[in-house]
């Protein structure tokens, strides 16, 4: 199985049974020619006690949190998800859907919770845009072209792969972020969806 065989879908699954970020999960599912179990203990071997396998527990608990910008102009609400109703009310899991639903309300571009949930219509559009772009260079660069800019084009509008602008988190992503509190609780951390409300739009 080739990496253009590994689908979208499986490398989210095992992002979820694991916490270890979408590369790894895309490159160990690569590796092992897409066998799910192979996979994890390419992760486990690689990146160590940061991997569990959460399984296929579902994420059903979690908060709702709220976050009103100064001056009342801008407001988010956001729902993350766990497994347990222990881990739902723990300090660290309230202060990170906090933190992110901030990251939300400083980002108005931002309008996806991972680079799956883009519609591919929506993709297609702007890779043909840059192709578009790029036609002009040398053909064994264009696609590199084209790639460099959907990722810069994924980062302003989904939010896990977003630098977190709050300069405590010494810019990691919301991705890393997130991946850390899996490695801490041991529960799958789900950013299920949020909203983002803004006076006049």
């Amino acid at each position: 199985m080739s990496a253009v065989e590994i689908a979208a879908k499986d490398v989210k699954a095992l992002r979820e049974r694991t916490g270890a970020g979408m590369m790894d999960c895309k490159k160990a599912l690569t590796e092992a020619s897409g066998d799910v179990e192979r996979a994890i203990e390419i992760l486990r071997l690689k990146q160590g006690k940061k991997i569990q396998d959460l399984g296929e527990r579902t994420a059903t608990e979690g908060t709702v949190q709220a976050y009103i910008h100064a001056g009342a102009k801008v407001g988010v609400l956001i729902e993350v998800d766990c497994n347990t109703d222990f881990v739902a009310t723990n300090d660290d899991f309230v202060a990170f859907a906090r933190d992110v639903a901030m990251q939300v309300a400083a980002s108005p571009t931002v309008r996806y919770v991972s680079r799956e949930d883009v519609p591919a219509a929506e993709r297609d559009a702007e890779a043909r845009i840059y192709e578009q772009e790029a036609a002009d260079k040398p053909e064994n660069v264009r696609e590199r072209i084209v790639t460099g800019k959907l990722d810069s084009w994924y980062r302003t509008i989904v939010l896990l792969e977003q630098e977190l602008h709050n300069p405590k988190f010494e810019g990691i992503t919301v991705q890393q972020l997130r991946d850390q509190l899996t490695a801490t609780t041991g529960e799958n951390v789900v950013i299920r969806r949020f909203v983002r409300f803004a006076v006049g739009q």
